[in-house]
């Protein structure tokens, strides 16, 4: 596991030369590696997925446990060290690239995700694996400590924002343990997190991208209240639509008291736009 956090090209664990394209210090500390995979419980048969293994503190103790994993990893090098190991298959590719639903179907059964999500894009990484999240059984993921009390962050804090609308929408997330930075080989400036993230089982019927823009106005200016960004960009709507959705909803709040079922709610009330017409 090698979190993307900032940090200088030198040499870390291992003789590997830690590359600050991709962000690399890795897990070294054996204490946390056996707090996550406690945390994970993995059992024999079920389809593991380790994103970015890096050495291998990790996915050794994880095979120790389930007997097979698959591994992303996009440095060739590491991808080519962990090659040969009994049980692990290693798939060398952008995290952004891979389809969990092709692995899921070759598993035949639902996954479970582990592993680091590289810091300077783990925003993307997390709504690419939202396409799947039907396809998930849970997902122990690190990530920089701060964006994890973003994504479980309650209405009315300043954490609060359209991470934690889009992903407590689809998943249950429930903090695992804390991270420092001497956990790892070379140390990042920030402090680190694990949270596990369980699929919800009947998550509200809305369309994602109505979602994600409805949310994306509604914390644009977020000192402003609803009824100058929220308020606008519904009446921008057809008429009948507008009158419609925010019937029961209260524009003279912030963005951040306005709860997720809310959210949702509103919504649910407003058709999908129409895909644009063909040239």
């Amino acid at each position: 596991m090698s979190p993307g956090a900032a940090g200088g090209r030198r040499r870390g664990a291992a003789g590997h030369v830690a590359r600050k394209r991709f962000g690399q210090h890795f897990l070294v500390d054996g204490g946390v590696v056996d707090a996550i995979v406690d945390a994970v419980d993995p059992r024999p048969g079920q389809a593991l997925v380790e994103i970015g293994p890096g050495l291998g503190a990790l996915t050794r103790m994880l095979l120790a446990r389930c007997g097979a994993l698959t591994a992303i990893e996009l440095d060739r090098d590491l991808a080519a060290r962990l090659r040969g190991w009994p049980g692990l298959t290693v798939i060398e590719a952008d995290v952004l690239t891979v389809d969990f639903g092709t692995l899921a179907d070759a598993a035949g059964q639902r996954l479970r995700i582990v592993g680091n999500l590289p810091y300077n894009i783990s925003s993307p990484i997390l709504f690419h694996l939202m396409h799947w999240a039907g396809r998930v059984h849970d997902q122990h993921v690190m990530l920089q400590k701060e964006v994890c009390e973003r994504i479980a962050a309650a209405p009315g804090g300043r954490d609060y924002g359209r991470l934690s609308v889009m992903l407590q929408w689809r998943y249950a997330i429930e903090p695992v343990l804390d991270v420092p930075p001497t956990a790892f080989d070379p140390p990042p400036r920030v402090d680190s997190a694990v949270v596990c993230m369980r699929p919800r089982p009947d998550p509200a019927p809305v369309d994602p991208a109505l979602l994600s823009e409805l949310v994306q106005v509604a914390f644009s200016q977020r000192r402003k209240l609803l009824r100058h960004t929220l308020g606008r960009w519904l009446q921008a709507r057809e008429a009948a639509d507008a009158a419609g959705a925010m019937a029961g909803f209260d524009l003279q709040r912030r963005a951040e008291e306005v709860p997720v079922a809310e959210y949702l709610a509103l919504a649910a009330r407003l058709p999908a736009r129409p895909p644009p017409c063909a040239a």
